[in-house]
C-alpha cells in the first residue's frame, strides 16, 4: 500500500495548472451539455427519454474504456503531449456533434467526443501528482477543479437554453473553438516544459497489473465505481425531473442545474479551510449527506428554489466526496500514476454509464422520481464506507 510521505516543498507550476484547468473545463462542457437536451432530443428525433440518454452513456463507455490506454500512454511520451493531441481530436468530434444530423450520428459523434475528452481530466491530475506534494494536493487539485466546475455549469446552461431554440446544435461550435485552442497552447507548452521519463517499452497487462494487484488501490477503484452508478443513477436525469415533474421549461432546469457547479466552487474555493478540519474522512462522510440530502430534496419538492438549493448542496457534497477519491488515486502508484488515475477514471465512468442506463430503465418504466431516490439512498453507503477505509488504512500507517 502506497502511504503518503512528506516532501521538500517546492513552488507550484500554476501556468501550466492554467492551461490544463482550461482544456478540463471544455471536457466538462461537451461531457455535461446534454444532460438538459434529453426531452428535446427526444422530441427533435422522435424517441423515448431513455434512448435518448444513449447520447450520455455512449460518451461515459469510450471514456472509460480508453483510460486503459492513455494511462500509460501519459507515463510513456509525456502526459501534457497526449493530453493537447486528444483536446484536438475533441474538438473534431465537437464540430462533428454540431453536424450531425440523426440520434444514430450524434451518438457516433458523442462517442468520438469521449475519445478526445479522455485524455484531459485524468492524466492533468497524474500531471499534478507528479509535481505537486502530497500535502499541498487536496487543495491545488481542488483549484485546478474550478475548470471542470465552471465547465459543467456552462456546460449545463447553454444546454438548457439551446434546448429551447430552434438550432440547439450551437453550443457545439463554441466548444469545438475552445478545445482547439486550449489544445494549441498546452501544445507549446509542453514542447518547452515537459520532459517525460524514457523508460523501456512494458505491456499494458504489466502496468495495469502492477495497480490492481495493490489492496488499497482496489479499495479505491472499488470505491469510485460504486460512487459514479449512485450518483449519476439520478443526477443526469434531474433536469428532467424538473421538466417533466415540476413543469419548468428545459431552459431553467438547465439553469439551475449550474447551481451545482456553483457548489463545486465553493468547496473548491474553502479547500484549505475544509481538508485540515474535517480530514478525508470527514470529507467523505458529510459529502454522502449533503448528495443524500440534495436529492431527496429535489424529488420531492421539485420547485425553483428547492431546485437551486439542492443542486448547490449536491455540487457541494459531490466536490467533498469524489475530491478526496480523485487525491488519494494520484498517490495509488506514484511510479505509474497514469495508469493508476486512468483506472481509476475508467472505474468512474463505467460506474456512471452503468448508473446512467439503470436510471434511463427505471424512467422508462416508472418515471423520474425512483432514479432520484436510489441515487439519495445509493450514496450513502458509499460514503461511509469509504470513511471507514480511511481510517483503516492511517491506523495501519501509524507508527509502532
Amino acid at each position: 500500500m502506497t502511504t503518503p510521505t512528506s516532501s521538500t516543498a517546492r513552488p507550484t507550476p500554476w501556468p501550466t495548472i492554467v492551461l490544463l484547468a482550461m482544456t478540463a473545463f471544455c471536457a466538462s462542457a461537451t461531457q455535461r451539455i446534454l444532460d438538459p437536451m434529453l426531452p428535446r432530443l427526444a422530441e427533435v428525433y422522435t424517441t423515448t427519454l431513455a434512448a435518448a440518454s444513449w447520447t450520455i452513456t455512449a460518451f461515459a463507455i469510450v471514456y472509460g474504456c480508453l483510460q486503459l490506454v492513455l494511462g500509460p500512454s501519459g507515463d510513456r511520451y509525456g502526459k501534457l503531449r497526449v493530453i493537447s493531441l486528444f483536446s484536438m481530436v475533441a474538438a473534431v468530434a465537437s464540430l462533428l456533434c454540431a453536424l450531425s444530423g440523426s440520434l444514430a450520428t450524434l451518438i457516433a459523434a458523442r462517442m468520438l467526443a469521449g475519445v478526445g475528452c479522455a485524455a484531459v481530466i485524468p492524466l492533468a491530475m497524474a500531471w499534478i501528482g507528479d509535481n505537486v506534494p502530497y500535502e499541498q494536493r487536496q487543495a491545488v487539485l481542488a483549484r485546478f477543479l474550478i475548470g471542470q466546475i465552471a465547465g459543467l455549469a456552462c456546460g449545463q446552461t447553454f444546454g438548457g437554453l439551446a434546448a429551447e431554440q430552434s438550432w440547439w446544435q450551437w453550443p457545439f461550435l463554441a466548444y469545438t473553438l475552445l478545445f482547439a485552442l486550449a489544445g494549441s497552447l498546452l501544445w507549446l507548452r509542453a514542447g518547452r516544459r515537459e520532459r517525460p521519463e524514457r523508460r523501456e517499452r512494458e505491456a499494458l497487462t504489466v502496468s495495469l497489473r502492477h495497480v490492481l494487484t495493490q489492496p488499497w488501490p482496489r479499495v479505491v477503484l472499488i470505491s469510485v465505481f460504486c460512487e459514479g452508478a449512485a450518483v449519476f443513477c439520478g443526477f443526469a436525469f434531474v433536469a428532467s425531473h424538473l421538466h417533466l415533474a415540476g413543469g419548468l421549461p428545459l431552459a431553467e432546469a438547465g439553469l439551475i442545474l449550474s447551481a451545482f457547479a456553483l457548489g463545486g466552487l465553493s468547496f473548491a474555493l474553502l479547500a484549505r479551510q475544509l481538508v485540515p478540519r474535517l480530514g478525508e474522512s470527514g470529507l467523505c462522510r458529510l459529502g454522502a449527506v449533503l448528495i443524500s440530502l440534495a436529492l431527496m430534496a429535489i424529488c420531492l419538492r421539485p420547485t425553483p428554489l428547492v431546485a437551486v438549493i439542492g443542486c448547490y448542496g449536491f455540487g457541494l457534497g459531490f466536490y467533498m466526496l469524489h475530491n478526496t477519491l480523485q487525491t488519494t488515486a494520484t498517490q495509488m502508484a506514484p511510479e505509474r500514476r497514469g495508469a493508476a488515475v486512468s483506472l481509476f477514471a475508467t472505474a468512474f465512468f463505467t460506474g456512471q454509464s452503468l448508473g446512467t442506463g439503470v436510471g434511463g430503465a427505471i424512467i422508462a418504466l416508472y418515471g423520474t422520481a425512483p432514479t432520484l431516490i436510489i441515487a439519495a439512498l445509493g450514496v450513502l453507503p458509499v460514503g461511509f464506507a469509504f470513511a471507514w477505509q480511511i481510517r483503516r488504512r492511517d491506523r495501519q500507517t501509524l507508527p509502532g
